[in-house]
């Protein structure tokens, strides 16, 4: 278990880990979405990633380093979907069980998934104190493992294997756009530019869950809740490691707004033919309106969603 930023050395012990059970994912490009914005990108698919986002990475690779530890007992962790069947999915890769505490409010598709995975799902409140309290109570009862969402530097060694991936094949990107929720991708993304890469790394945060944007800002930790966007992988608040890490090598954070997450939505399924979910698109949008220069490289973070997710 790491109890440090990860290194350089950590993020490809990870990647060689994680290997032998994630997807290489795709990287592409568009010439309509080159022409919108008027410079050469290129996109990273990890909406078509295991259990369909980039958190099958960081799931993996917190269990692989923590499987004998939670021998017999399995892990826990709290998550509104994304991550909850990513480490339900690797639990089983080494045969232990996985509790997924969720928010009563979460996706249906994404409590269908983490159940197909085997998840053992116990429903809270919508809220961080309450997702806590009761992954503690779980935990109590199972002596399972618990792994956070983002805020564990396992997961963001894992997590930064995506970006390490893009930048081997694009290693003279000069702007990197990145979703940010609770931080995991993100301050892996920066990691990983930050040993692989030279990019300028700019996280990309609906403007109705800014709180990110205003712990950048203001250079303080902001934890903040009850976030109403379509983007509901984005909801989470940032954590005290994710933010050390996003403070220090993250460039520029981006706000953009609801309208602009569904432009970029169906931009990403008429134009781009790759049905991403609305968290994805935040990176789309950052990059559309953002006057970063080129080439661009953005990482499409899931594609788990309800097909008519904003009614």
């Amino acid at each position: 278990m790491l109890e440090h930023i990860p290194t350089k050395e950590d993020i490809l012990a990870a990647h060689k880990r994680i290997s032998p059970y994630i997807h290489l994912t795709p990287v592409f490009t568009s010439h309509w979405f080159d022409k919108r914005v008027g410079k050469p990108c290129v996109f990273k698919g990890e909406h078509l990633q295991k259990t369909g986002a980039f958190k099958a990475r960081g799931a993996m690779n917190a269990v692989l380093v923590n499987a004998e530890i939670a021998r017999g007992q399995g892990f826990i962790t709290h998550s509104s979907g994304n991550h909850g069947a990513a480490l339900a999915w690797a639990a089983a890769q080494i045969g232990e069980s996985a509790y997924i505490i969720m928010p009563e409010n979460a996706p249906k598709t994404k409590v269908a998934a983490v159940r197909q995975y085997g998840g053992i799902i116990t429903f809270c409140k919508p809220t961080l104190e309450a997702r806590e309290a009761t992954a503690t109570k779980v935990q109590s009862q199972t002596g399972a493992v618990l792994i956070h969402p983002y805020n564990n530097y396992d997961i963001i060694a894992g997590q930064a294997t995506a970006t390490l991936e893009l930048l081997e094949k694009h290693p003279g990107l000069h702007t990197l756009y990145v979703p940010i929720g609770g931080g995991g991708l993100l301050s892996g993304a920066a990691l990983a530019n930050h040993f692989f890469g030279n990019a300028k790394v700019v996280g990309c945060e609906p403007d109705a869950s800014g709180d990110a944007y205003q712990s950048f800002q203001s250079g303080n930790w902001i934890p903040a809740e009850n976030h109403h966007t379509i983007a509901d992988g984005l909801k989470t608040s940032l954590g005290d490691k994710t933010f050390k890490i996003i403070a220090k090598h993250v460039d520029e954070i981006v706000l953009v707004s609801e309208e602009e997450m569904k432009e970029a939505w169906k931009f990403a399924v008429a134009r781009l033919k790759q049905l991403v979910e609305p968290s994805a698109a935040a990176g789309l949008a950052a990059a559309l309106k953002h006057q970063g220069g080129g080439p661009k490289g953005i990482v499409l973070c899931g594609g788990n969603m309800d097909l008519n997710p904003w009614g």
